[in-house]
Parts: structure tokens; C-alpha cells; sequence
């Protein structure tokens, strides 16, 4: 595989809901409601499209009045001989009450995808054993905010590829995020212009760095 850095993503990039088991619990009660009536079965995914991909180190524009939540995320990368890097996001997003059917303009604004600089080879994590014991570390302004824990997904990686794999095809240069954890009262971080974001995760030398400003309006 080549790994260039700073890496940018070279196919589609698709996000996962729900496959943390803490998020999951919370909306459990919610799932048997309309318009669904039951759990999902197949893992409930979203795109993350071109326009959103935002180099480490490089700024996110926030829109004016919208509360912007951050998220870590670990993503698979798809490779032509049947193995796979990993890269380490920031999953941006407008902060939005339903996670069954998220509104592209909430998750897909220019810059809401901030990619990790480095692409490390699968096998140098352990493959997907080691993906289980990973922790991935999330600080604003230098402030530890969240740990996640890839232990505590609902399907792991292993497992969300090969079900994923039931409906689609993931092609070389395809990204596929693992999903990302909530806090505990199921919100996540919330940012504002001026903070910076980084995510960092043993293995990975160098952390997905993002500091984010105000958009400009037009006058």
C-alpha cells in the first residue's frame, strides 16, 4: 500500500451509526418506534463526501449559530490486495436530533471531515486483534474530553466489514469508519471558533489535528 503523508483519502468515504454499545443502549428504547419498529439488522451507515476532507493541521470553518459536535473515529482503508491501513478522523458534525436519518447539511458541510495525516498498515496495529484493545484519545484545547474504546463497539471491525460487504462494495481507495463513541448523557463534544481538536491513538505517530474558525459571511 502506498502511504503518502500527509494522506488524504482517494475513494468514498462512508461513516457508521450506531456501533458503540453505550449509544446503542440509549436510543434501545427508541428503535420499536415508528417509522422503523425495530433495531436495525445491517449496520446504518452515511457519507462523508469530497467536500468535507480536511488535511491535518489545516482549519474547519464553523457556520455562524449551529452547534458543531466532534467525534473520533477510526477509519479502514481499502486496498486492491485484500488488506487494509487505518486512519484516524475527525467526524464533524452539525449537532442534530435524530441519528436514523442524519441530514446530509448537518454532516456533509465543506470541511466536516478531518483527516488523520498518517495511514498506518493494518499489521503494524496488530491487524484486527489489536484494532479490539485500541484507545483513541480526544483533547480540545490541550483538555482531555474522551476516551474511546474500540472494545466497546457492537459489531468490530472484523464483523462491520464483512456485514457491510453483504450489501456493497467497498473498492480500492474507500474509507470506512468504524463509528464514534457518545458521552455518557449521549451528546458529544461540542467545538467553537478558536478550539483546536486532536486525536491521537497508540501506533499512530503523528495525531489528527484540526483547529476550527469562524466562516465567512458574505457582506
Amino acid at each position: 500500500m502506498n502511504l503518502p503523508c500527509p494522506w488524504m483519502p482517494a475513494g468514498t468515504v462512508y461513516g457508521t451509526l450506531l456501533n458503540f454499545q453505550r449509544e446503542w443502549a440509549l436510543w434501545a428504547p427508541r428503535m420499536n418506534e415508528a417509522p422503523y419498529k425495530a433495531p436495525p439488522r445491517a449496520p446504518v451507515l452515511y457519507v462523508k463526501t469530497a467536500n468535507t476532507f480536511t488535511r491535518s493541521g489545516q482549519a474547519i470553518a464553523l457556520p455562524p449559530d449551529a452547534a458543531v459536535e466532534v467525534a473520533a473515529s477510526l477509519g479502514l482503508v481499502m486496498d486492491g490486495d485484500g488488506t487494509w491501513g487505518a486512519v484516524l478522523f475527525n467526524d464533524v458534525a452539525i449537532a442534530h436530533p435524530s441519528y436514523y436519518r442524519p441530514p446530509v447539511k448537518a454532516r456533509c458541510a465543506d470541511g466536516f471531515l478531518g483527516v488523520g495525516a498518517v495511514c498506518v498498515p493494518l499489521a503494524q496495529l496488530g491487524g484486527f486483534d489489536g484494532l479490539a484493545a485500541l484507545q483513541i484519545e480526544l483533547h480540545i484545547n490541550g483538555v482531555h474530553r474522551q476516551t474511546t474504546e474500540l472494545a466497546g463497539m457492537v459489531r468490530d471491525a472484523a464483523t462491520l466489514l464483512a456485514d457491510v460487504g453483504e450489501f456493497m462494495t467497498l473498492r480500492t481507495g474507500d474509507v470506512l469508519m468504524l463509528g464514534s463513541d457518545c458521552l455518557d448523557d449521549g451528546s458529544r463534544p461540542l467545538v467553537h471558533a478558536g478550539d483546536t481538536v486532536e486525536i491521537t491513538a497508540p501506533g499512530f505517530a503523528l495525531p489528527t489535528l484540526h483547529s476550527f474558525t469562524h466562516e465567512e459571511v458574505p457582506t
